[in-house]
């Protein structure tokens, strides 16, 4: 597999040689809201070049860890079949490899193509999921697969008991009923957080990370912002408790640049995309 010719910084190493394997998946033809997502791992990737290799909050640098950047996906433009089949397929070459992949959205519905073929390998897998919404609808707008839906496709993979959400504040009545019978929802912050990673402990996870679950002051650059959401540290002591998991799978998306005017919500995705690096190695 050949590198991508624009890499985000740090991340040049070959696939032969790295543990991780980050790449774009620039699709949003199911945003009921503001589209732009796809355009968010092109511009992650091309901003990464304002932030340092080096995190002062670990002490570790991207520069002492082999990841290759894949670059982004080729998916058709409205055809949300075909384009969860080319992530599946990418992700699964990833994962017969004994590697790890990391996918940066585009909308949440992507996380759905990933899943489907990690849970191939892992049967017993389990899903971390940060995020302001449910995701729990079973259709929206009569459509069974979208970014308002992709947790509730996940349960039909995986079934009760395997899906833990935290952040959660947004959603019809139904899901938050529906949630309380299928899912654990931590509604609003991250407080029950740490006794869910003591209770993980082993098992392979997939960690699944919209940005909007951050308060809109912090992170505006999103097609669906929330007020109410966490911020930036209460997010990366999160993510830190989450590294203690055995992470077999990730992704990050939301991020919309059309709507990030003054370049603080891309140079924060740049940020945590390091930092979760950083974290998970």
């Amino acid at each position: 597999m050949h590198k991508n010719i624009m890499t985000f910084i740090g991340c040049d190493n070959t696939y032969e040689e790295s543990d991780f394997v980050l790449f774009g998946a620039p699709f949003d033809s199911t945003t009921s809201y503001r589209p732009g997502t796809r355009f968010a791992s092109a511009a992650i990737r091309n901003e990464s070049y304002g932030i340092e290799t080096y995190s002062p909050y670990q002490d570790k640098d991207l520069e002492d860890i082999a990841v290759f950047d894949g670059g982004d996906l080729e998916l058709p433009f409205g055809a949300p079949d075909r384009a969860l089949d080319a992530i599946g397929q990418f992700t699964e070459k990833i994962i017969k490899d004994d590697k790890i992949p990391f996918m940066i959205g585009g909308e949440h519905l992507v996380t759905l193509g990933a899943v489907e073929a990690v849970c191939k390998k892992y049967p017993d897998l389990h899903i971390i999921h940060f995020d302001a919404h449910t995701d729990l609808r079973d259709e929206y707008l009569g459509v069974e697969k979208s970014h308002a839906t992709v947790i509730r496709r996940c349960h039909d993979l995986l079934g009760d008991g395997r899906i833990f959400q935290f952040g959660i504040r947004s959603g019809e009545r139904a899901e938050f009923i529906w949630a309380k019978e299928h899912t654990y929802l931590n509604k609003f912050n991250f407080d029950t957080l740490e006794e869910i990673v003591e209770k993980l402990a082993g098992k392979p996870v997939y960690f699944t990370l919209d940005l909007d679950v951050l308060d809109p002051s912090q992170f505006p650059g999103t097609g669906t912002p929330e007020a109410g959401g966490v911020t930036f540290l209460q997010l990366m002591d999160a993510i830190k408790l989450v590294s203690k998991l055995n992470i077999v799978g990730l992704d990050m998306n939301e991020l919309s640049p059309p709507y990030d005017t003054s370049g603080a919500s891309t140079a924060m995705a740049c940020k945590l995309v390091r930092e979760i690096l950083l974290y998970f190695s």
